[in-house]
């Protein structure tokens, strides 16, 4: 055995950390939902994330529990089954769950403001009344299908088609990698109508297809680097029928629709993101407290010591971006940017804070006695997920000319 403490229980670190942070941004209902939220965590999601990644299993048992303490819809009204709270509240959510698993955090997040918010948003009152209700309160879940074999960071190359029969409409093609795919009761996608060349987005609508659905079937189940227990499944469509009434907002304007989505569903891969990287320096500051090398505990060598203090400073400027950008949300004003923004410096910074832990830690970090080396293969997705950090790059430079 290693000197000192090899095996150092990380939420030690859980309550005596974050006080005051962000508060600006923050009311006491926020402080409320973060510690109801990090209590439920650690009770009932931490015990199980090293089980969920290692065994590939998607957390069905904790969906009931969350739905039950209303942390499926947080962000929608009471009166369509939601939790009534605002974005800033769901954002802290998301970052809670994914302190202690990325895994969950991320079904939460698929589920909550890609398969929810696109229904609520553009959706007819009747198709308001028929999905939301049921998705909101976590009476089942929803998913958000988008990408293609040959449409990923241009999304707007999507091949799968739509075509009006009758009082159907009949679809055809292949989405990949769609989050919750498996277990979601509705899935809103995106499929070409009207005709026209691949590439233009007037050509490009928006509609919900229901689990069970003939014609609607699943592909290959993903094998990932990480979020292992996440469900990502191809969505295969054999000339499936859907009522004309499942189409979502107007003809041709689906692709516009999901792009908004993902604006706001970027917050939640920020958030996501600034909980893994505060689970790595959950796990790895006890660890350079307690143990010593040399006759000195570790954080006392400015090595390391350094590098924890890089991980704080990072960890809590990326917070400030994640809640600012969650407050604009809220306030009504345009959020787009501060988004992009929160979701390129936080994906970074997780992968950042998840390499330094494993680095202070030694071998033992690169083990999996620990979770930093979960932490890291978790956090890499928010890199790529919801616009890759190209794509972020991309779009804060064009808000930058047009600011010009």
């Amino acid at each position: 055995m290693p000197e000192g403490p090899h095996r150092i229980d990380p939420t030690m670190t859980l309550m005596d950390t974050l006080s005051g942070e962000a508060e600006p941004f923050l009311t006491e209902d926020h402080l409320d939902v973060r510690a109801m939220v990090r209590e439920f965590a650690l009770a009932e999601v931490a015990p199980i994330a090293t089980e969920l990644d290692e065994e590939k299993r998607f957390p069905s048992e904790t969906i009931p529990k969350l739905a039950e303490l209303g942390l499926l819809g947080v962000p929608w009204p009471e009166e369509v089954g939601g939790a009534g709270m605002d974005y800033r509240a769901y954002s802290i959510v998301i970052e809670e769950l994914s302190r202690v698993c990325g895994t969950t955090g991320i079904t939460v997040a698929a589920h909550t403001s890609l398969g929810t918010a696109p229904i609520l948003k553009n959706g007819t009152e009747e198709q308001r009344l028929r999905w939301v209700p049921k998705l909101a309160s976590g009476e089942m879940l929803g998913a958000f299908a988008l990408t293609e074999p040959g449409a990923g960071s241009d999304a707007k190359m999507t091949q799968t088609t739509a075509v009006q029969d009758g009082d159907h409409w009949v679809i055809n093609g292949t989405k990949i990698y769609c989050t919750n795919g498996t277990h979601a009761g509705t899935v809103v996608f995106t499929a070409r109508t009207g005709g026209g060349e691949v590439g233009d987005t007037k050509n490009i609508s928006a509609f919900v297809v229901e689990q069970g659905t003939p014609g609607f079937e699943y592909g290959t189940l993903e094998d990932k680097l990480g979020l292992r227990g996440s469900d990502t499944r191809e969505l295969v469509f054999k000339d499936c029928r859907i009522p004309l009434t499942n189409k979502l907002g107007e003809e041709g304007r689906g692709f516009k629709a999901f792009m908004q989505t993902l604006e706001a569903g970027r917050i939640s891969i920020g958030a996501m993101a600034l909980g893994l990287a505060q689970g790595a320096l959950d796990a790895a500051l006890p660890y350079v407290r307690e143990r010593k090398q040399f006759g000195k505990r570790l954080i006392t060598m400015q090595a390391i010591g350094h590098q924890i203090a890089d991980m704080e400073v990072e960890i809590s400027a990326a917070r400030n971006l994640v809640y600012e950008a969650a407050w604009r949300h809220d306030q009504g004003q345009p959020y787009g940017l501060a988004a992009s923004k929160c979701k390129l410096f936080a994906s970074e910074v997780a992968m950042r804070c998840a390499h330094k832990a494993i680095q202070v830690m030694g071998g033992v970090g690169y083990t999996r006695e620990y979770p930093v080396e979960r932490i890291m293969r978790d956090a890499k997705l928010c890199e790529i997920g919801e616009g890759t950090s190209e794509i972020q790059r991309l779009i804060i430079a064009r808000h930058l000319d047009r600011s010009v």
